[in-house]
């Protein structure tokens, strides 16, 4: 199967091989303008990701291609709202979606970006193709106009009363109702408004580019009709077209009134850009080309090369009609897409995912509940929405991870392996027994019958695309293989009939051999970890009908040879508790603005219960550690310094003022969520303005010894990095949306800090020295970053710079 690549890694590009079957997978293009939540998740990359990890492991070429999409009126917006560029939106949203992609275990052999030159340069040449084929016209529209921002207003950019009879919503968008749900034009608003300067628009006439679809009809109904039989497209992919093509085809305006965008290469409309969705579909082709300079040989290659797309049901009609459309256009031998794969929507609890409400739970929450990502995926994957909308519950995870995961799957594939690690006289010592007879075995024969049959239905489903159906028959393997170990009764069987005893065990280390493979797709990180204990190399997980694996299958007792050494066995899954079900169920309710306002209300209460009973009486709680006597026994053991002994908190500068005397020092009322602020003096007047200072979240390190400085007592330090020159200082700041009076945390690294550190001890001299910011600006202790619930600590620009 080879390795699989995450997003970023660089490895030598795959091409296409004659003779082999060679795959092109899409999973639809996230938009940048947001932090991806789980129903995004199921609905495209890790849909793909399964689908295209099973083809790895069938031996077939296949690429997995994806990348954000980043242009439009989406992130102008954003970046209105952010108050920086949508350069800087791209750059921070993209991050984002890469880190938690990869936290996911997304295997793309490219995950790139449509900002990228690239994008340009393919998109420019379909359009002259487009243009030099006449399938492009010009035309007036009436668009509104903002006299005060001197621009068009793109939908995004007006609101106003929705013109809906009934509705009378004042917050309606130029593109759509969010209350009554109705598609709207900007122009159809009653009283709109520009949603900068809350100025009202005029309606002025604009030209623009359409691609004219209707010119197009016979060739693109010729493609849909053959390829959505020979390509099994799902059948809400079916319905949404035909949907389009029952309306008519209109022609589509290409081109928008913005600057965020792909210039268009047209004297005429060069202030212009092209429409979103008619460029997001081509940086399928451009992240491609980013990952090869022979993206040709993919990408106009429909004799050797299936294209997969996978996507959620609103993006539908841009991949099968538009998308194919432009292609069909240009005239060119185009890999046109096979197979469509379409999720409905996945609702969360009591209702619908949404990134604009911040209702659900986000691809940056799931770090925090300490549920592994292996538990995620079959979560969603079990309940990915095939045909109809399902719905996220905590309940239900927790039923599926402590019913399936922990009592089915890990019990099966514990059970076995503990079994052969026990000594001699009670197991097998680690080595697995030689099992002569097992195709005569009677109980052996029958599951190896079954088994054979579950792999058939297993592949019937995953070449269909069938991946919820998939998983459900893997996991009935490790019912079957349980129900085995159960009548063989193995453990009596050691004692009274040990041939047959070691028949039933080769045979079900076998298919704990074959689960790891067949699941691999599914829950990369559990098959990983199942080789490792059974000692084997990850790489060999495999498939393929070329090497036999098939076939291999039907007699598991021929999977592991007789005399290899297993790993050590330990537990795969861990029991999620009724208290953490109700924890995340209320921690993730309503919307991130009301989970955030419980947050720091949460945090003040608890930080005063500390304060009461730990920071207090900490030094009492430090002695009465001590032996009796001076505190100088042989018996006294001095703590290991380590990380966990300080205590950095997020504080809130609540004031900030010159020292009355002191030219280099400041005083500051910090917030670190106890009763009442502490005062703080800290030497950044020369390097720090002081409007700088004020209403601002820092980190804080509070079980310093207190210090008089000048004569202000300062109760706590802030954290500052400065370059190795110290010419530059800057404070290292928590994410905006963290609680205050949270501690900052290290990684897994727990541990209660002191009351006070003890100076003669140095445990922040000797810590300090390893405290730095790295090249993303991310400050860290050794290479471990200060982590706050609500994501890293940073500085504005200093990397590699040395905090303290």
């Amino acid at each position: 199967m080879g390795d699989h690549p995450t997003g970023g890694d660089r490895k030598v590009a795959k091409l296409p091989v004659a003779g082999k079957r060679n795959i092109l997978i899409t999973s639809a293009l996230p938009y940048v303008n947001n932090v991806p939540h789980l129903g995004n998740i199921i609905g495209c990359v890790l849909s793909a990701d399964v689908f295209a990890r099973y083809c790895r492991l069938r031996g077939y070429n296949a690429i997995y291609i994806c990348g954000t999409d980043e242009y439009g009126t989406a992130t102008e917006t954003k970046a209105l709202e952010e108050k920086c560029s949508p350069k800087e939106i791209c750059d921070k949203y993209h991050a984002i979606h890469r880190e938690v992609y990869k936290w996911f275990n997304i295997s793309f052999d490219e995950f790139g970006r449509t900002s990228a030159p690239q994008q340009t340069e393919v998109c420019h040449s379909i359009f002259k193709k487009l243009l030099e084929n006449n399938w492009l016209s010009e035309n007036t529209m009436q668009q509104l106009y903002c006299d005060t921002c001197t621009k068009f207003l793109a939908d995004r950019l007006v609101e106003g009363m929705c013109p809906t009879p009934g509705c009378n919503y004042d917050s309606a968008r130029g593109d759509q109702c969010e209350k009554c749900g109705k598609l709207l034009n900007p122009t159809e608003l009653m009283d709109p408004k520009c949603k900068v300067c809350r100025n009202t628009p005029r309606i002025r006439d604009t030209d623009h580019l359409f691609l004219e679809l209707p010119l197009l009809k016979d060739q693109l109904v010729e493609y849909i009709e053959h390829m959505s039989v020979a390509g099994s497209w799902s059948q809400n992919a079916i319905q949404a077209t035909n949907a389009w093509l029952r309306e008519g085809l209109r022609s589509r305006c290409i081109t928008r009134d913005l600057k965020w965008g792909v210039p268009v290469p047209h004297e005429k409309y060069k202030d212009k850009v092209f429409y979103v969705w008619f460029d997001a579909p081509i940086g399928y082709v451009s992240i491609t080309a980013s990952y090869t300079p022979d993206w040709e040989k993919w990408w106009k290659n429909p004799e050797n090369v299936e294209l997969f797309q996978f996507m959620g049901k609103d993006n539908v009609p841009f991949h099968t009609v538009m998308f194919p459309s432009s292609l069909i256009g240009t005239g060119e031998s185009w890999t046109m897409m096979k197979t469509i794969s379409v999720t409905e929507y996945l609702n969360y609890e009591a209702g619908k995912f949404s990134k604009s409400k911040g209702i659900g739970v986000f691809g940056t929450d799931v770090k925090d509940t300490n549920i592994p990502a292996e538990v995620y995926r079959y979560y969603l994957l079990t309940n990915r929405p095939e045909v109809s909308d399902t719905l996220f519950t905590w309940a239900d995870l927790q039923a599926k991870l402590n019913s399936e995961l922990l009592n089915n799957l890990g019990n099966f594939v514990n059970r076995v392996l503990s079994f052969i690690a026990k000594p001699e006289g009670d197991g097998y010592g680690s080595i697995i027994p030689d099992a002569p007879g097992s195709e005569s075995h009677p109980l052996t024969k029958k599951l190896a019958e079954e088994v054979g049959r579950h792999v058939d239905q297993y592949l019937e489903a995953m070449e269909k695309v069938k991946l919820k159906q998939g998983l459900k028959i893997a996991m009935s393997i490790s019912s079957e293989g349980n129900a085995y170990l159960q009548e063989s009764q193995f453990w009596k069987l050691y004692k009274e009939d040990k041939p047959s005893c070691s028949i039933v065990i080769r045979t079900s280390v076998g298919l704990v051999y074959l689960l790891a493979c067949l699941l691999e797709p599914y829950m990369p990180s559990f098959s990983v970890e199942v080789f490792k204990q059974l000692n084997l190399p990850f790489e060999q997980a495999s498939l393929s009908d070329e090497k036999g694996d098939i076939e291999r299958a039907k007699r598991p007792w021929e999977i592991i040879p007789p005399g290899h050494r297993i790993g050590t066995p330990a537990p795969l899954f861990k029991e999620l508790k009724d208290e953490e079900v109700e924890f995340y169920s209320s921690k993730f309710a309503g919307s991130q603005a009301d989970r955030l306002e419980r947050a720091e209300a949460e945090a003040v209460k608890v930080a005063a219960q500390l304060k009461k009973s730990k920071i207090s009486d900490g030094g009492k709680k430090q002695q009465s550690k001590k032996p009796a006597g001076d505190g100088k026994s042989k018996g006294t053991v001095e703590p290991e310094i380590t990380i966990t002994r300080l205590d950095i908190r997020v504080g809130l500068i609540k004031k900030a003022q010159k020292h009355p005397d002191a030219d280099s020092l400041y005083v500051e009322e910090i917030d670190v969520g106890e009763a009442e602020p502490r005062t703080v003096v800290s030497g950044l007047v020369n390097y720090i303005p002081l409007e700088d200072m004020q209403n601002r979240k820092v980190c804080v390190l509070c079980n310093l010894k207190p210090a008089s400085m000048r004569g202000i007592k300062s109760q706590a330090m802030v954290l500052a990095a400065s370059n190795s020159d110290h010419t530059k200082v800057e404070l290292v700041e928590p994410p905006e949306s963290a609680a205050i009076g949270e501690r900052v945390k290290f990684a897994d690294l727990e541990g209660e800090p002191d009351g006070v550190l003890n100076p003669k001890k140095k445990v922040w001299e000797t810590l300090q020295v390893d405290f730095q910011t790295n090249s993303e600006l991310v400050a860290c202790f050794k290479d471990i970053p200060f982590t706050t619930s609500a994501g890293v600590c940073k500085v504005a620009s200093i990397s590699n710079g040395t905090i303290r």
